[in-house]
Protein backbone atom coordinates (compact mmCIF):
# COMPACT_ATOMS: atom_id res chain seq x y z
CA UNK A 1 0.00 0.00 0.00
CA UNK A 2 1.47 3.34 -0.37
CA UNK A 3 2.63 5.41 2.27
CA UNK A 4 0.12 8.59 2.97
CA UNK A 5 1.22 11.92 3.75
CA UNK A 6 -0.60 15.17 4.39
CA UNK A 7 1.48 16.99 1.76
CA UNK A 8 4.11 15.68 -0.87
CA UNK A 9 6.78 17.96 -2.64
CA UNK A 10 8.57 16.64 -5.79
CA UNK A 11 12.11 18.45 -5.65
CA UNK A 12 14.09 19.92 -2.88
CA UNK A 13 15.14 23.47 -3.95
CA UNK A 14 14.31 26.46 -2.19
CA UNK A 15 11.09 26.60 -2.77
CA UNK A 16 10.45 22.70 -2.50
CA UNK A 17 11.86 22.43 0.69
CA UNK A 18 10.92 25.51 2.33
CA UNK A 19 7.32 24.52 1.47
CA UNK A 20 7.99 21.54 3.32
CA UNK A 21 9.20 23.16 6.14
CA UNK A 22 6.43 25.49 6.29
CA UNK A 23 4.20 22.51 6.16
CA UNK A 24 5.86 20.80 9.01
CA UNK A 25 5.42 23.79 11.22
CA UNK A 26 1.59 23.25 10.58
CA UNK A 27 1.25 19.95 12.06
CA UNK A 28 1.56 18.24 8.39
CA UNK A 29 2.83 15.24 7.61
CA UNK A 30 5.28 15.58 4.73
CA UNK A 31 7.35 14.13 2.52
CA UNK A 32 9.92 15.61 -0.15
CA UNK A 33 11.35 13.93 -3.08
CA UNK A 34 14.45 14.83 -4.58
CA UNK A 35 16.72 13.23 -7.43
CA UNK A 36 19.52 15.07 -7.01
CA UNK A 37 21.11 17.18 -4.05
CA UNK A 38 18.53 18.79 -1.54
CA UNK A 39 18.52 22.83 -2.36
CA UNK A 40 18.43 22.93 -5.57
CA UNK A 41 19.95 24.37 -8.51
CA UNK A 42 20.52 27.36 -6.28
CA UNK A 43 22.25 25.80 -3.41
CA UNK A 44 24.20 23.86 -5.30
CA UNK A 45 25.12 25.06 -9.09
CA UNK A 46 23.22 28.38 -8.69
CA UNK A 47 23.19 31.21 -6.26
CA UNK A 48 25.19 30.23 -3.55
CA UNK A 49 28.49 28.65 -5.48
CA UNK A 50 28.61 31.95 -7.58
CA UNK A 51 28.56 34.15 -4.97
CA UNK A 52 31.71 32.74 -3.48
CA UNK A 53 33.28 32.80 -6.88
CA UNK A 54 32.06 36.67 -7.11
CA UNK A 55 33.77 36.77 -3.82
CA UNK A 56 36.82 35.84 -4.84
CA UNK A 57 36.75 37.69 -7.46
CA UNK A 58 36.21 41.03 -5.70
CA UNK A 59 39.19 40.08 -3.23
CA UNK A 60 41.46 39.67 -6.42
CA UNK A 61 40.42 43.10 -7.28
CA UNK A 62 41.13 44.49 -4.24
CA UNK A 63 44.62 42.89 -3.97
CA UNK A 64 45.34 44.93 -7.37
CA UNK A 65 43.89 48.23 -6.41
CA UNK A 66 45.84 48.48 -2.96
CA UNK A 67 47.74 51.39 -3.71
CA UNK A 68 44.13 53.22 -3.82
CA UNK A 69 44.19 52.88 -0.44
CA UNK A 70 47.92 53.14 1.14
CA UNK A 71 48.93 49.54 0.72
CA UNK A 72 51.63 47.18 -0.99
CA UNK A 73 52.02 43.77 -1.71
CA UNK A 74 54.08 42.31 -4.35
CA UNK A 75 52.76 39.62 -6.73
CA UNK A 76 49.42 38.88 -5.91
CA UNK A 77 48.32 35.67 -7.09
CA UNK A 78 45.67 32.92 -6.82
CA UNK A 79 45.38 29.23 -6.20
CA UNK A 80 42.35 29.08 -8.92
CA UNK A 81 41.76 25.23 -7.98
CA UNK A 82 41.69 26.02 -4.50
CA UNK A 83 38.92 29.42 -5.20
CA UNK A 84 36.88 26.34 -7.28
CA UNK A 85 37.01 24.24 -4.25
CA UNK A 86 35.53 26.64 -1.78
CA UNK A 87 32.97 27.62 -3.74
CA UNK A 88 32.12 23.58 -3.89
CA UNK A 89 33.01 23.75 -0.45
CA UNK A 90 30.29 26.71 0.78
CA UNK A 91 27.53 24.44 -1.68
CA UNK A 92 28.28 21.65 0.18
CA UNK A 93 27.90 23.23 3.68
CA UNK A 94 24.49 24.61 2.58
CA UNK A 95 23.26 21.09 0.89
CA UNK A 96 23.72 19.33 4.11
CA UNK A 97 22.23 21.92 6.23
CA UNK A 98 19.01 21.53 4.03
CA UNK A 99 19.33 17.79 5.31
CA UNK A 100 19.61 18.90 9.03
CA UNK A 101 16.74 20.55 8.50
CA UNK A 102 14.38 18.08 7.21
CA UNK A 103 15.62 15.73 10.06
CA UNK A 104 15.00 18.86 12.28
CA UNK A 105 11.24 18.86 11.05
CA UNK A 106 10.87 15.34 10.83
CA UNK A 107 10.27 15.32 6.90
CA UNK A 108 10.53 12.31 5.21
CA UNK A 109 13.23 12.41 1.76
CA UNK A 110 12.83 10.09 -0.70
CA UNK A 111 16.02 10.12 -3.18
CA UNK A 112 15.08 9.71 -6.41
CA UNK A 113 12.38 10.93 -9.46
CA UNK A 114 8.86 11.89 -8.52
CA UNK A 115 5.94 11.17 -10.89
CA UNK A 116 2.26 12.08 -10.99
CA UNK A 117 0.49 8.15 -10.65
CA UNK A 118 -3.19 9.22 -10.70
CA UNK A 119 -5.19 11.41 -8.19
CA UNK A 120 -3.25 12.15 -5.15
CA UNK A 121 -0.60 10.03 -5.88
CA UNK A 122 3.23 9.78 -6.87
CA UNK A 123 5.65 7.38 -7.72
CA UNK A 124 8.66 8.16 -7.16
CA UNK A 125 12.11 6.29 -8.89
CA UNK A 126 15.58 6.02 -9.28
CA UNK A 127 17.78 4.91 -12.17
CA UNK A 128 14.29 3.51 -13.55
CA UNK A 129 13.51 1.28 -10.73
CA UNK A 130 10.65 1.73 -8.31
CA UNK A 131 11.12 3.11 -5.14
CA UNK A 132 7.52 3.78 -3.52
CA UNK A 133 4.09 4.64 -4.17
CA UNK A 134 3.17 7.46 -1.97
CA UNK A 135 -0.44 9.07 -1.52
CA UNK A 136 -0.83 12.67 -0.55
CA UNK A 137 -4.12 14.90 -0.78
CA UNK A 138 -1.97 17.93 -1.74
CA UNK A 139 1.10 17.70 -4.39
CA UNK A 140 3.57 20.42 -5.21
CA UNK A 141 6.01 20.26 -7.91
CA UNK A 142 8.97 22.25 -7.84
CA UNK A 143 11.02 20.83 -10.41
CA UNK A 144 13.12 24.16 -11.25
CA UNK A 145 14.24 24.06 -14.19
CA UNK A 146 17.68 23.93 -16.48
CA UNK A 147 19.75 25.54 -19.23
CA UNK A 148 18.09 26.44 -22.48
CA UNK A 149 20.20 24.97 -25.59
CA UNK A 150 20.19 26.65 -28.11
CA UNK A 151 21.01 24.62 -31.46
CA UNK A 152 24.20 24.81 -32.88
CA UNK A 153 25.35 25.79 -29.33
CA UNK A 154 24.92 22.41 -27.26
CA UNK A 155 27.20 22.47 -24.45
CA UNK A 156 29.92 19.42 -24.55
CA UNK A 157 31.46 19.73 -21.66
CA UNK A 158 34.82 21.25 -22.54
CA UNK A 159 34.35 23.91 -25.17
CA UNK A 160 31.04 24.88 -24.97
CA UNK A 161 30.18 25.18 -21.15
CA UNK A 162 26.59 26.12 -19.45
CA UNK A 163 26.58 27.54 -16.04
CA UNK A 164 27.62 23.87 -14.31
CA UNK A 165 30.69 23.77 -16.17
CA UNK A 166 31.59 27.69 -15.60
CA UNK A 167 31.27 26.63 -11.88
CA UNK A 168 34.09 23.72 -11.81
CA UNK A 169 36.33 24.70 -14.78
CA UNK A 170 40.02 22.61 -15.01
CA UNK A 171 41.25 25.85 -15.02
CA UNK A 172 41.29 29.94 -15.99
CA UNK A 173 40.32 30.31 -20.02
CA UNK A 174 42.49 33.12 -21.01
CA UNK A 175 39.80 33.99 -23.70
CA UNK A 176 36.12 33.57 -22.93
CA UNK A 177 32.88 34.34 -24.68
CA UNK A 178 29.86 34.78 -22.37
CA UNK A 179 26.69 34.60 -24.71
CA UNK A 180 23.50 36.71 -23.22
CA UNK A 181 23.58 39.17 -20.63
CA UNK A 182 21.00 38.36 -18.04
CA UNK A 183 21.88 37.86 -14.42
CA UNK A 184 23.67 34.44 -14.99
CA UNK A 185 25.44 35.41 -17.90
CA UNK A 186 26.98 38.96 -16.36
CA UNK A 187 27.52 37.56 -13.31
CA UNK A 188 30.14 35.13 -14.70
CA UNK A 189 31.64 37.82 -17.07
CA UNK A 190 32.21 39.64 -14.40
CA UNK A 191 34.29 37.37 -12.51
CA UNK A 192 36.13 35.90 -15.14
CA UNK A 193 37.25 39.29 -16.10
CA UNK A 194 37.90 40.09 -12.62
CA UNK A 195 40.22 36.81 -12.03
CA UNK A 196 42.28 37.23 -15.50
CA UNK A 197 40.50 36.57 -18.24
CA UNK A 198 40.00 38.57 -21.49
CA UNK A 199 36.03 38.14 -21.70
CA UNK A 200 33.39 39.16 -24.80
CA UNK A 201 29.99 39.52 -23.60
CA UNK A 202 27.30 39.25 -26.34
CA UNK A 203 23.24 40.36 -26.33
CA UNK A 204 21.15 39.76 -28.69
CA UNK A 205 18.66 42.68 -27.41
CA UNK A 206 19.55 46.19 -27.93
CA UNK A 207 21.32 46.31 -24.43
CA UNK A 208 23.12 44.29 -21.48
CA UNK A 209 21.14 43.66 -18.50
CA UNK A 210 17.84 43.78 -20.47
CA UNK A 211 14.87 43.23 -17.79
CA UNK A 212 16.96 46.37 -15.76
CA UNK A 213 16.55 50.46 -15.95
CA UNK A 214 17.79 51.70 -19.23
CA UNK A 215 20.13 53.83 -17.38
CA UNK A 216 21.25 51.08 -15.07
CA UNK A 217 22.01 48.87 -18.20
CA UNK A 218 23.53 51.92 -19.47
CA UNK A 219 25.78 52.46 -16.70
CA UNK A 220 26.93 48.64 -16.53
CA UNK A 221 27.74 48.74 -20.11
CA UNK A 222 30.13 51.10 -19.29
CA UNK A 223 31.21 50.12 -16.57
CA UNK A 224 32.03 46.93 -18.11
CA UNK A 225 33.78 48.29 -20.81
CA UNK A 226 36.04 50.48 -18.63
CA UNK A 227 37.14 47.13 -16.95
CA UNK A 228 37.91 45.61 -19.41
CA UNK A 229 35.19 43.55 -21.29
CA UNK A 230 34.03 43.92 -24.50
CA UNK A 231 30.44 43.65 -25.03
CA UNK A 232 28.45 43.35 -28.27
CA UNK A 233 24.72 44.54 -28.63
CA UNK A 234 22.09 43.96 -30.91
CA UNK A 235 24.30 40.85 -31.84
CA UNK A 236 23.12 37.50 -33.83
CA UNK A 237 25.17 34.31 -33.28
CA UNK A 238 25.43 32.91 -36.11
CA UNK A 239 27.44 29.93 -35.48
CA UNK A 240 30.37 28.54 -33.13
CA UNK A 241 32.75 26.47 -34.70
CA UNK A 242 35.12 24.31 -32.16
CA UNK A 243 38.76 23.84 -33.46
CA UNK A 244 41.30 22.10 -30.99
CA UNK A 245 41.24 23.41 -27.79
CA UNK A 246 39.53 26.44 -28.99
CA UNK A 247 36.33 27.58 -29.84
CA UNK A 248 35.17 30.62 -32.31
CA UNK A 249 31.82 32.68 -32.44
CA UNK A 250 30.61 33.82 -35.52
CA UNK A 251 28.37 37.21 -34.92
CA UNK A 252 26.20 39.57 -37.01
CA UNK A 253 26.13 43.01 -35.39
CA UNK A 254 25.74 46.31 -37.13
CA UNK A 255 25.06 45.05 -40.44
CA UNK A 256 28.61 43.36 -40.15
CA UNK A 257 29.81 39.97 -39.78
CA UNK A 258 32.63 38.56 -37.55
CA UNK A 259 34.60 35.69 -35.83
CA UNK A 260 35.60 36.01 -32.42
CA UNK A 261 38.06 33.07 -31.09
CA UNK A 262 38.00 32.04 -27.59
CA UNK A 263 39.47 28.97 -25.35
CA UNK A 264 35.87 28.54 -24.03
CA UNK A 265 32.23 29.99 -24.50
CA UNK A 266 29.18 29.65 -21.64
CA UNK A 267 25.91 30.23 -23.35
CA UNK A 268 23.66 31.76 -20.88
CA UNK A 269 20.54 32.32 -23.17
CA UNK A 270 17.68 31.84 -20.63
CA UNK A 271 16.27 28.63 -18.87
CA UNK A 272 13.49 26.27 -19.63
CA UNK A 273 11.21 24.27 -16.78
CA UNK A 274 11.53 20.76 -16.15
CA UNK A 275 8.11 19.78 -17.27
CA UNK A 276 8.96 16.48 -18.74
CA UNK A 277 8.24 13.28 -17.32
CA UNK A 278 6.30 14.35 -14.17
CA UNK A 279 3.43 12.48 -15.13
CA UNK A 280 1.45 15.89 -16.55
CA UNK A 281 -0.75 13.54 -19.31
CA UNK A 282 -4.04 13.14 -18.98
CA UNK A 283 -4.24 15.68 -16.05
CA UNK A 284 -5.18 19.41 -16.26
CA UNK A 285 -2.38 21.08 -15.75
CA UNK A 286 -1.50 23.06 -18.30
CA UNK A 287 2.37 23.72 -19.77
CA UNK A 288 2.76 27.59 -21.27
CA UNK A 289 6.52 27.24 -23.19
CA UNK A 290 7.78 24.70 -20.87
CA UNK A 291 6.35 26.54 -17.20
CA UNK A 292 3.23 24.88 -15.84
CA UNK A 293 0.53 27.25 -15.10
CA UNK A 294 -0.95 28.49 -12.33
CA UNK A 295 -2.84 31.06 -10.24
CA UNK A 296 -1.72 33.61 -7.46
CA UNK A 297 -2.03 30.66 -4.86
CA UNK A 298 0.40 28.05 -7.15
CA UNK A 299 -3.03 26.44 -8.15
CA UNK A 300 -2.86 24.37 -11.17
CA UNK A 301 -6.08 23.00 -13.36
CA UNK A 302 -5.57 19.92 -11.85
CA UNK A 303 -7.51 19.77 -8.12
CA UNK A 304 -4.57 19.09 -5.47
CA UNK A 305 -1.27 19.85 -7.80
CA UNK A 306 0.52 23.20 -7.50
CA UNK A 307 3.72 24.29 -8.74
CA UNK A 308 6.28 26.46 -7.24
CA UNK A 309 9.45 28.33 -8.32
CA UNK A 310 11.31 28.77 -11.68
CA UNK A 311 8.68 25.40 -12.87
CA UNK A 312 6.01 27.98 -12.75
CA UNK A 313 7.59 30.60 -14.87
CA UNK A 314 9.41 34.32 -14.38
CA UNK A 315 11.16 35.64 -12.42
CA UNK A 316 13.49 32.72 -12.35
CA UNK A 317 14.61 33.82 -8.53
CA UNK A 318 15.03 31.68 -5.55
CA UNK A 319 13.36 33.81 -3.19
CA UNK A 320 10.47 33.63 -5.31
CA UNK A 321 10.22 30.19 -4.95
CA UNK A 322 10.48 29.93 -1.00
CA UNK A 323 7.76 32.67 -0.74
CA UNK A 324 5.56 31.24 -3.67
CA UNK A 325 6.29 27.94 -1.28
CA UNK A 326 4.64 29.67 1.77
CA UNK A 327 2.22 31.14 0.05
CA UNK A 328 0.54 27.50 -1.45
CA UNK A 329 1.16 25.74 1.81
CA UNK A 330 -0.29 28.39 4.15
CA UNK A 331 -3.34 28.84 1.63
CA UNK A 332 -3.59 24.78 2.18
CA UNK A 333 -3.73 25.18 5.45
CA UNK A 334 -6.44 27.46 5.55
CA UNK A 335 -4.59 30.83 6.61
CA UNK A 336 -5.86 33.16 3.95
CA UNK A 337 -2.25 34.53 3.03
CA UNK A 338 -2.28 37.64 0.44
CA UNK A 339 -1.87 36.20 -3.62
CA UNK A 340 2.02 36.59 -4.93
CA UNK A 341 2.60 40.28 -6.61
CA UNK A 342 5.88 39.76 -8.62
CA UNK A 343 6.46 43.48 -8.43
CA UNK A 344 7.42 43.42 -5.03
CA UNK A 345 10.25 40.86 -5.75
CA UNK A 346 13.88 42.01 -5.88
CA UNK A 347 15.78 40.83 -8.48
CA UNK A 348 19.57 41.81 -7.77
CA UNK A 349 22.83 40.80 -10.37
CA UNK A 350 25.78 40.33 -8.64
CA UNK A 351 28.50 41.74 -10.67
CA UNK A 352 30.61 44.33 -10.34
CA UNK A 353 29.18 46.99 -10.02
CA UNK A 354 26.42 45.15 -8.47
CA UNK A 355 22.66 45.62 -9.39
CA UNK A 356 19.60 45.70 -7.67
CA UNK A 357 15.72 46.64 -8.72
CA UNK A 358 12.28 46.44 -7.37
CA UNK A 359 8.88 47.32 -9.19
CA UNK A 360 8.19 49.18 -12.45
CA UNK A 361 11.44 50.57 -14.41
CA UNK A 362 10.56 53.88 -16.10
CA UNK A 363 9.68 53.15 -19.00
CA UNK A 364 7.15 50.22 -17.78
CA UNK A 365 5.45 52.77 -15.28
CA UNK A 366 4.89 55.44 -18.29
CA UNK A 367 3.37 52.21 -20.45
CA UNK A 368 1.01 51.09 -17.62
CA UNK A 369 -0.20 54.74 -17.70
CA UNK A 370 1.54 56.46 -14.82
CA UNK A 371 2.67 60.05 -14.96
CA UNK A 372 5.97 59.51 -12.79
CA UNK A 373 8.36 61.93 -10.61
CA UNK A 374 11.91 60.67 -10.84
CA UNK A 375 14.25 60.70 -8.55
CA UNK A 376 18.00 60.30 -8.99
CA UNK A 377 21.40 60.45 -6.31
CA UNK A 378 24.77 59.35 -7.63
CA UNK A 379 27.35 57.36 -5.14
CA UNK A 380 29.79 60.40 -5.77
CA UNK A 381 27.73 62.45 -3.11
CA UNK A 382 27.83 59.74 -0.40
CA UNK A 383 30.28 59.59 2.39
CA UNK A 384 30.77 56.29 2.71
CA UNK A 385 30.78 55.63 -0.85
CA UNK A 386 33.88 57.82 -0.99
CA UNK A 387 35.42 56.33 2.19
CA UNK A 388 35.03 52.59 0.75
CA UNK A 389 36.60 53.49 -2.44
CA UNK A 390 33.36 52.65 -4.63
CA UNK A 391 31.62 56.19 -5.37
CA UNK A 392 30.44 54.92 -8.87
CA UNK A 393 26.70 54.03 -9.79
CA UNK A 394 23.55 55.79 -8.95
CA UNK A 395 20.07 54.76 -7.12
CA UNK A 396 17.12 55.80 -9.18
CA UNK A 397 13.16 56.01 -8.29
CA UNK A 398 10.16 56.35 -9.65
CA UNK A 399 6.80 57.59 -7.99
CA UNK A 400 3.53 58.47 -9.05
CA UNK A 401 3.09 61.59 -9.62
CA UNK A 402 -0.73 61.98 -8.61
CA UNK A 403 -0.39 59.67 -5.55
CA UNK A 404 3.44 59.45 -4.76
CA UNK A 405 3.14 55.73 -4.52
CA UNK A 406 6.75 54.05 -4.80
CA UNK A 407 6.08 52.14 -8.16
CA UNK A 408 10.04 51.27 -8.60
CA UNK A 409 13.84 51.57 -7.38
CA UNK A 410 16.85 50.82 -9.28
CA UNK A 411 20.18 50.74 -7.93
CA UNK A 412 24.09 50.01 -9.22
CA UNK A 413 27.04 50.37 -6.64
CA UNK A 414 28.64 49.47 -3.86
CA UNK A 415 26.14 46.77 -2.03
CA UNK A 416 22.81 47.12 -3.15
CA UNK A 417 21.84 43.99 -3.54
CA UNK A 418 22.11 44.13 0.45
CA UNK A 419 20.07 47.85 0.25
CA UNK A 420 17.19 46.83 -2.18
CA UNK A 421 15.35 45.13 0.62
CA UNK A 422 14.79 48.44 2.25
CA UNK A 423 12.60 49.12 -0.62
CA UNK A 424 11.27 45.86 -1.00
CA UNK A 425 9.39 46.39 2.30
CA UNK A 426 8.26 50.07 1.02
CA UNK A 427 6.26 48.56 -1.57
CA UNK A 428 4.81 45.69 0.56
CA UNK A 429 3.75 48.53 2.60
CA UNK A 430 2.13 50.58 -0.43
CA UNK A 431 4.11 53.53 1.32
CA UNK A 432 4.46 56.94 -0.63
CA UNK A 433 6.70 59.85 -0.79
CA UNK A 434 6.10 60.88 2.80
CA UNK A 435 6.91 58.17 4.80
CA UNK A 436 10.28 57.35 2.83
CA UNK A 437 11.30 61.05 3.47
CA UNK A 438 9.96 61.38 6.98
CA UNK A 439 12.28 58.29 8.04
CA UNK A 440 15.64 58.90 9.53
CA UNK A 441 18.58 57.10 8.03
CA UNK A 442 21.55 56.45 9.83
CA UNK A 443 25.17 58.26 8.84
CA UNK A 444 27.26 57.85 7.34
CA UNK A 445 25.40 54.88 5.41
CA UNK A 446 25.42 53.82 1.99
CA UNK A 447 21.72 54.27 2.57
CA UNK A 448 21.92 57.24 2.86
CA UNK A 449 21.68 57.70 -1.09
CA UNK A 450 18.63 56.06 -1.09
CA UNK A 451 16.88 58.70 1.17
CA UNK A 452 18.86 61.37 -0.97
CA UNK A 453 16.88 59.94 -4.12
CA UNK A 454 13.29 59.74 -2.95
CA UNK A 455 14.35 63.37 -1.76
CA UNK A 456 15.39 64.30 -5.70
CA UNK A 457 11.89 63.28 -7.08
CA UNK A 458 10.41 66.00 -4.39
CA UNK A 459 13.55 68.64 -5.72
CA UNK A 460 14.36 68.64 -1.80
CA UNK A 461 17.94 66.65 -2.05
CA UNK A 462 20.42 67.44 0.04
CA UNK A 463 23.74 66.54 -0.80
CA UNK A 464 24.08 67.32 -4.84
Amino acid sequence: MAEEFDLVVVGGGPGGYVAAIRAAQLKMKVAVIERENLGGICLNWGCIPTKALLRAAEINHLLHSLDHYGFAVDNPRFDFAKVIKRSRNVANQLSSGVKGLMKKHRITVFDGHGKLAGPGKVAVSKDGKPVAEIAAKHIILATGARARVLPGMEPDGKLIWTYREALVPDALPKRLIVIGSGAIGSEFASFYLNMGSEVTLIEVLDRILPVEDAEVSAFVHKAFTKQGMKVITGAKVQGVRKEGDSVAAIVEAGGKVTEIKADRLISAVGIVGNVEDLGLEGTKVKVDRTHVVIDGYGRTGEPGVYAIGDLAGPPWLAHKAMHEGVIVVEAIAGLHPHEMDVTNIPGCTYCRPQVASVGLTEAAAKAAGHEVRIGRFPFIGNGKAIALGEPEGFIKTVFDARTGAMLGAHMVGPEVTEMIQGYGIARTLETTEAELMATVFPHPTLSEAMHESVLDAYGKVLHI
